[in-house]
């Protein structure tokens, strides 16, 4: 299994990006997709996740309200729209697939939020 992210950038505060990653592969069953993020000096953060079928998602406290998770199954294309930036928002965005159990990586997407 290959996951390939993209959409990171620099962004102003109070803007917006959207987060691709299409994972390729062997992929059975239900599955779970997502994002991490991890900015300089400090621990890695689970943004959000979502499962196969779309019922359940969860977002960390920071950005609900603010970070939308969404998939297309037909594609194995997860999405994270991201408004209402800010610049504690700015790391390193990972996008993950757990399948059978077992954890797949993409390569991480820088995210800067900055005037």
């Amino acid at each position: 299994v290959q996951l390939q992210a993209s959409g990171g950038g620099l962004v102003q505060p109070g803007g917006s990006l959207r987060l691709s990653c299409v994972a390729s592969g062997n992929i059975f069953g239900v599955n779970a997709m997502g994002w991490y993020r991890q900015a300089p000096g400090k621990r890695r953060e689970l943004v959000a996740s979502i499962v196969s079928n779309g019922g359940y998602r969860n977002y960390a406290d920071s950005v609900k309200g603010r970070f939308t998770i969404s998939r297309d199954n037909a594609k194995n294309t997860v999405y994270l729209q991201m408004n209402s930036l800010k610049p504690e928002d700015t790391a390193v965005y990972s996008c993950y697939l757990i399948n059978l159990g077992k954890y797949y990586w993409g390569q991480g997407t820088q995210v800067t939020v900055s005037s």
